[in-house]
């Protein structure tokens, strides 16, 4: 006979785009509505969502749109429900810490969004806090598990490149100002004040996919720009954007790689996804992005020859080849939840814990005090 057992998650910040569709609805309510979480020795983990926001009507509407029966406006009653196991946060950044050190205080396993601080100090000791408590937590790190990046590490574990040279990402899309077309992104991302800005939204993330994909990260020279310098809110009130909604850094790697990723709020797309990483090696290349990634290799690499006096004849695109599934790849951010309730309930291996996330703040800090002394800056080991 299978046995059920009841997991509750109070979920911070879900009334949020981010919390709501990948984390609640995608994760959370998609592991619901397989059945639960089978657990190796035979266990249904069922997790039990527990909503908690500032706004009593919209976590209403939320939660009788799902069926869900737990939501408050008070985190110290949610940490207080008798069922609370794990405390996730996706709000915005300047509310995390406080909140987090709350759960911690409680002694509540910790699954957050990035960055889990607005610096490091307070990101290494929100990892102390965790370990002195003896809770496991975890930070959210989706891009490990899309597929294109999957099939890139496939790549990379293969020696497939030879000895890896470089790495070129782009990033990004153009976001509406909110005037003539409404922004798809929360106004807040564009104030400093509130926790905006490209570099401390985004360079967590490019830690993690480096580190783990290529090589660790040892140097960064960073140049942000606010290229719209205003915008219009949800209200359609001007305000002046004070945070960075581009940053163009340059990474060292260990081993020499060099990595130089372009992000921006203010571009256009002319690639096949929003995100694309291109990989160079002296055996092979590859383009990965959210779902494909293809490659090159060295026998079948073709000589172009530069002359600009003619037109181009070669189709480039057409001269790579695809990496092929070979498995079926869920969403992202279901399979790492999925990986951490495991962890929570059954001690199994997970490393993503807030020592990694803290790396992340560590890089977007180190980016910012870059781009405003304009020159490169060491990225020092961090411990505990």
């Amino acid at each position: 006979m299978t046995t059920r057992r009841t997991i509750g998650i109070v979920m911070n910040g879900v009334t949020g785009r981010m919390g709501y569709r990948q984390h609640l609805l995608r994760s959370i309510l998609a592991i619901r509505e397989q059945g639960g979480l089978p657990l190796e020795d035979g266990t249904l983990l069922w997790p039990e969502p527990i909503l908690v926001g500032r706004s009593e009507a919209r976590l209403r509407a939320l939660a009788e749109r799902h069926g869900l029966e737990r939501w408050t406006t008070s985190l110290d009653d949610a940490l207080a429900d008798p069922i609370t196991e794990v405390y996730f946060d996706a709000q915005v950044t300047p509310a995390r810490e406080k909140a987090l050190r709350t759960a911690i205080a409680a002694g509540k396993h910790i699954y957050t969004e990035k960055p889990t601080a607005e610096s490091l100090e307070g990101a290494l000791d929100l990892a102390r806090l965790a370990r002195e408590a003896g809770v496991r937590n975890g930070v959210v790190q989706d891009k490990l598990f899309l597929p294109g990046l999957l099939k890139l590490k496939r790549l990379v574990d293969s020696g497939f490149f030879g000895r890896i040279l470089s790495v070129r990402g782009e990033f990004g899309y153009w976001v509406f100002e909110g005037d003539w077309q409404s922004a798809q992104r929360p106004s807040w991302n564009y104030r400093a004040e509130d926790g905006g800005g490209m570099i401390l939204d985004m360079f967590p993330h490019w830690r993690y996919v480096l580190d783990e994909i290529v090589a660790p990260v040892r140097s960064v020279y960073a140049h942000s720009s606010t290229h719209i310098p205003e915008r219009r809110d949800e209200q359609g009130a001007a305000y002046r954007a004070t945070a960075d909604d581009a940053a163009y850094g340059i990474f060292e790697l260990e081993g020499g790689v060099v990595a130089q990723i372009n992000s921006s709020w203010a571009v256009r797309v002319d690639r096949d996804e929003l995100v694309e990483f291109q990989v160079d090696g002296t055996e092979g290349s590859a383009v990965a992005g959210l779902r494909n990634c293809r490659y090159q290799h060295r026998v079948g690499t073709p000589k172009p020859v530069w002359n600009p006096d003619l037109a181009a004849t070669e189709d480039f695109r057409s001269q790579w080849h695809q990496v092929p599934d070979n498995e079926v790849f869920d969403n992202g951010f279901k399979v790492q939840w999925e990986l951490f309730l495991r962890h929570v309930v059954t001690g199994s291996d997970y490393h993503w814990d807030l020592l990694e996330g803290a790396k992340g703040v560590q890089l977007a800090e180190l980016g910012m005090r870059s781009a405003r002394e304009g020159r490169r800056l060491d990225v020092p080991a961090l411990e505990l």
